[in-house]
């Protein structure tokens, strides 16, 4: 059985208990970075809404997790796409959701603005650093990373100031020096590289060698179990997707580049988009371990008092073998 058929088969039988299909309407949340790109190739082609038939696909932008995460608590999200330290934050302080699929692999790196002085991971000393929002995947993996130094953040006592920064304004903050460095998802950091930055850390240095997920989904449970073949036809559109990533780069990387400058009303250079994609791998599975060092991370940042067990939260299918 191929992973895709795992994945959708675990999504039927987690819902086959529910009764009846009550919305008329999906409201997916999701962030314009390259990190996205199954839900931008996904909005782009049409395959959500071909998928979910007479039910009407209300997407939203949002611009880190932190915002889409307090959207979902409020009930305003029924699927979304988001980095995994908002999700096990969340489903460890009771939100009702379950991570049904992996989206993304790594595709985060340090870049250091051109005449900022900073030519590694010490001389973040004394900086500041955005990330796309405090509690998010790259503000925990950049803790860690500082951690390794034998620095901290300033909330932490230390002297680098983490600021947050939307992955697509960083490029205005960097222009207006307002920000030394940022750990950030691609495109942007492709985008930062392209124009003179330097980049410290690429995907594979700053974390784990690189085998890590930046994006997964995540649905409310309830809305799952009051729509089980509507979060089932998502997930076959959302496997559609990565496989249309994975097997038509070239093509792919017109589609999101449409994508992003209707969203951002930023155009990234194709030969720039090209270098970020290399940077990110785009899967439907997720890796435990990794997503366990994720909440141990979370612990050591201070966002999370203990690990929690992840199985409890993640669709069995979903799972790499």
């Amino acid at each position: 059985m191929t992973r895709r058929l795992t994945i959708l088969t675990a999504a039927a039988l987690l819902t086959s208990t529910a009764q009846g299909q009550g919305a008329t309407t999906v409201r997916l949340g999701f962030f314009p970075n390259l990190t996205h790109a199954p839900a931008l190739v996904g909005l782009e082609k049409g395959y959500f809404q071909k998928a979910l038939g007479s039910a009407k696909l209300d997407p939203r932008e949002f611009v880190s997790g932190t915002s889409l995460m307090e959207a979902f608590a409020a009930g305003q999200i029924d699927i979304a796409y988001v980095g995994p330290g908002p999700a096990i934050n969340g489903a460890a302080r009771g939100m009702p959701l379950q991570i049904v699929a992996g989206a993304s692999e790594a595709g985060a790196v340090l870049i250091a603005r051109g005449d900022s002085g900073i030519k590694s991971y010490k001389d973040l000393s004394g900086k500041r650093v955005a990330v796309p929002s405090l509690g998010n995947t790259q503000d925990i993996s950049l803790r860690h990373l500082l951690k390794e130094q034998g620095l901290k953040a300033q909330a932490d006592g230390g002297n680098v100031t983490v600021t947050a920064v939307p992955p697509a304004d960083v490029l205005a903050a960097f222009a207006a020096g307002r920000v030394d460095a940022t750990l950030v998802p691609e495109p942007w950091g492709a985008v930062l590289e392209a124009q003179g930055h330097r980049m410290i850390g690429n995907e594979k240095t700053v974390w784990r060698g690189g085998q890590y997920p930046t994006t997964v989904v995540i649905v409310n449970t309830k809305f799952a179990a009051g729509n089980p073949a509507l979060v089932t036809a998502f997930l076959k559109a959302h496997a559609d997707a990565v496989a249309y990533l994975n097997k038509n780069p070239a093509a792919a990387r017109t589609v999101i580049n449409a994508e992003l400058e209707k969203l951002t009303g930023q155009k990234v250079d194709l030969r720039v988009l090209q270098r970020a994609m290399v940077r990110t791998r785009f899967t439907t599975g997720l890796d435990l371990d990794a997503l366990n060092d994720y909440a141990a991370l979370n612990v050591e940042a201070g966002y999370a008092r203990s690990v929690p067990d992840l199985r409890a939260f993640i669709l069995p299918g979903a799972l790499k073998k």
